[in-house]
């Protein structure tokens, strides 16, 4: 009787110490332990609750006592241990009811859980169970990304998640906008104009301050010359992605037509000599004066403002009393050619005077002006075409250059008032022309004399 009484105190003590609950207890512990026995009960299969009852916690227990299905822990039962969906078993999963009222091993359900998913970088995700079994984790991007693997990962019972980590990239180019191309008409009195404009504009789904912009090309509030000028613009956003735009600058220069300068003339222009803006002086060659406007500007239509002036010979004083008065008005102004002859009958003299008739239109572009001493006195003549000169006028010219009366001869004389060359045989208009053109005209002359040479055609 005292036997029996101790196997029915430790009972209850012992399966609170193992953590596992019978029928009717009300307890909450599903593990099975071993415990030192601490006497040998009387073997009764007849017992029908040998040892407790198994009660697992989110798992069961499925028993097989050798007397029937009634009898769930009477010794011998046999009980096999499984957990439910989610959970893996810990400790043994076959137990058996012990002829010392213990069941032979232990175990209990232990829920499998995945590891946290790592931070997804420009992303983010959601799990329906946390990392339970089963849970699914839904990825998803920041605007102007795109996913780029598995859009979603399921925890698995072997305690890891389906697929592969995703990733966020940005494949999506930034978008840029330049300025509209643009016409500008050059500054006045110049052949460039300045110009600005607005920046490009530049939009980035991913990243809404971009900073990496490359201008190719002058800046804006540059100045540009005539042409067109292709301006470009180029953008990366954080992932290298490019951009490109480009206008055009075109600086148009108006222009008027070109001027001709006048005969026995030049003009000196300003800037690109014709286009908008530009002033053209006048000036008129030594012996000549102008006649009209000294300068003229080519407006923004495309005209002239004025009418051209024109250059005229200086009309010679002749009524002067020294041959020095006469003189003084050549000087710088005007060469001098003198012909004199004792006799206008003279042969050398005819065939001369017919040879610089011809060559009138030459001589005036060369600045010549042509003074004849004809016959002897008292009947001598001086001229400058119709205008006479006097007699003390002649007397003192023949003395001042050195001129004979007794034979045919012919005197150039340069700007200055100097003795250049003497003739005692008539020469063709061309050897004359040839020593003036080398001898006696400026750099400037010349170029004049080239723009001007069809005019004697």
């Amino acid at each position: 009787m005292f036997r029996g009484a101790l196997s029915l105190l430790l009972f209850p003590i012992t399966a609170e110490l193992l953590g596992l609950s019978y029928e009717g207890s009300g307890s909450s512990y599903n593990e099975v332990q071993s415990e030192v026995s601490y006497s040998t009960p009387q073997l009764d299969y007849r017992t029908p609750r040998w040892c407790y009852t198994l009660s697992l916690l989110n798992g069961e227990a499925i028993c097989f006592s050798p007397r029937g299905g009634n009898y769930r822990s009477t010794m011998g039962t046999r009980c096999e241990l499984s957990c439910d969906h989610g959970y893996r078993l810990i400790g043994q999963r076959f137990v058996q009811c012990l002829p010392n009222r213990r069941w032979s091993g232990t175990g209990y359900c232990r829920q499998i859980r995945c590891h946290v998913l790592p931070a997804v970088t420009y992303g983010s995700y959601s799990c329906s169970m946390s990392v339970a079994v089963d849970s699914r984790c839904d990825y998803l991007c920041a605007p102007g990304y795109q996913l780029e693997g598995d859009r979603s990962r399921i925890c698995l019972e072997e305690a890891h998640w389906s697929g592969t980590e995703p990733s966020c990239v940005d494949n999506e180019p930034p978008k840029i906008k330049c300025p509209q191309s643009r016409v500008k008409v050059a500054e006045p009195d110049s052949l460039a104009a300045r110009v600005y404009w607005d920046p490009p504009i530049i939009k980035d789904s991913a990243d809404p301050t971009l900073t990496d912009v490359t201008l190719k090309g002058p800046g804006p509030g540059s100045i540009f010359p005539e042409g067109e000028h292709v301006i470009r613009y180029l953008v990366y956003d954080q992932a290298r992605n490019k951009a490109a735009c480009k206008f055009i600058v075109r600086v148009e220069v108006r222009r008027c037509p070109a001027l001709k300068p006048p005969l026995h003339g030049y003009i000196t222009c300003s800037s690109g000599g014709n286009n908008y803006g530009a002033v053209c002086e006048y000036s008129c060659d030594g012996g000549y004066e102008r006649r009209g406007v000294s300068s003229r500007v080519c407006q923004f239509n495309r005209n002239w403002a004025g009418v051209a002036p024109v250059c005229v010979m200086i009309q010679i004083n002749t009524d002067v009393r020294s041959a020095a008065a006469l003189l003084d008005q050549f000087y710088e102004k005007r060469r001098i050619l003198i012909v004199s002859t004792p006799d206008i009958s003279n042969q050398y003299y005819k065939l001369q005077n017919i040879m610089v008739q011809r060559a009138g239109c030459g001589l005036d572009l060369r600045q010549v002006t042509v003074i004849e001493l004809l016959g002897l006195p008292p009947r001598e003549v001086g001229r400058i075409k119709e205008n006479r000169l006097s007699s003390e006028v002649i007397e003192e010219l023949r003395q001042a250059m050195r001129i004979s009366q007794a034979y045919f001869t012919m005197v150039l004389v340069d700007k200055q008032g100097m003795d250049r060359e003497r003739y005692i045989d008539p020469v063709t208009s061309d050897e004359l022309f040839s020593y003036i053109d080398t001898y006696m005209l400026s750099t400037e002359e010349r170029e004049r004399m080239e723009n001007n040479r069809d005019h004697c055609d």
